[in-house]
């Protein structure tokens, strides 16, 4: 998981970009999905756009957080023995 969120190599840049369009898809799909409310189809584009300008500092968040927490866990992952 750390690798997916830091790393800079193109495959995972690839991979990120891929998951935050499928998340935004299904956001702005959600009316359909559950059947509750009906979104024009001009907003569905605005509201993928949107989920993917949100989800992208979240994944950078999440990542730099991962890095933190590596860092005060010992090389054999046993908190216990440090």
């Amino acid at each position: 998981m750390t690798k997916f969120l830091t790393s800079n190599e193109w495959q995972w840049r690839l991979a990120r970009t891929i998951v935050q369009g499928i998340l935004g898809v299904v956001v702005a799909n959600i009316d359909v999905l559950v059947g509750a409310a009906v979104l024009d189809p001009a907003a569905r584009a605005i509201v993928v756009a949107l989920c993917m300008a949100v989800l992208s500092p979240v994944m950078a968040e999440l990542g730099k957080h991962l890095d933190e927490a590596d860092i005060d866990v010992p090389k054999g992952g046993d908190v216990d023995a440090a």
